[in-house]
């Protein structure tokens, strides 16, 4: 439905509480299709009323996208009782029942994709979709060239059946320590760690840097958030 309170419509676009804006209105600083509107309860077309108030153009918008450069010692989560979440670093953002898509570790920093578009995050998480996620991993243990054909083949962690196929990119590669990009098309709890554990390695640092077409932007300083650009949110719903 488009149509709704002239009230609710401005508490919805987060101009400020039920009382806040019932007191705008009343005193005429609200406009719909050039018109001064007095009465809270007058109901306006979100999809095509002009909605002006103070001066500015109100658009009309239910459905938010967040990137969140998480940083380590937060917990991928709504709320906890006991330590701090990720939404706790969103806590001024627009946008109702925003929620986590997916889960980092509480030690695990990166890309981590906020909305409340619950349709796009069941797309991005639906193991049938095989959306590839990629990280930056740094271990201790020795790797050689079975080791990552081991990983990009698919490993046993455990679980009933092997990982499936993943990419290996080698970045540094000392006696006892290595790092590499680690890109995995599942979403199985502690993967990556567990992968390079079956190994005979120890994965000391973990980040992520990219999901599905949606680039970690290293410009945004851990715990830091911004919205998603227009051509960031179609490149993650048309994959």
């Amino acid at each position: 439905m488009n149509r709704m309170r002239l009230d609710k419509f401005l508490c919805d676009m987060q101009i400020g509480t039920r009382s806040y804006v019932k007191d705008l209105i009343k005193k005429g600083q609200v406009s719909v299709n050039d018109t001064l509107i007095r009465k809270p309860d007058f109901q306006v077309n979100t999809a095509c009323d002009l909605i002006t108030c103070m001066g500015n153009t109100i658009t009309y918008q239910n459905l938010y996208y967040y990137m969140l450069h998480k940083p380590s010692g937060v917990v991928t989560a709504t709320r906890d009782k006991h330590v701090p979440t990720v939404m706790t670093l969103l806590s001024d953002a627009c946008g109702k029942n925003l929620a986590p898509v997916g889960r980092l570790d509480k030690d695990t920093e990166g890309l981590l994709l906020i909305t409340n578009d619950g349709e796009l995050a069941h797309n991005l998480l639906s193991p049938n979709r095989h959306v590839p996620k990629t990280y930056y991993v740094e271990c201790t243990g020795t790797l050689s060239a079975d080791t990552v054909t081991l990983l990009e083949n698919g490993v046993e962690i455990g679980d009933e059946t092997p990982t499936r196929p993943a990419q290996v990119k080698v970045l540094t590669q000392l006696a006892d320590f290595y790092t590499m990009e680690l890109t995995i098309t599942e979403g199985r709890f502690h993967q990556i760690k567990r992968m390079v554990q079956a190994v005979g390695g120890s994965v000391t640092y973990l980040k992520r840097l990219s999901m599905g077409t949606l680039l970690l932007d290293e410009s945004l300083p851990k715990g830091s958030y911004r919205a998603l650009t227009e051509q960031e949110i179609m490149g993650l719903k048309t994959r």
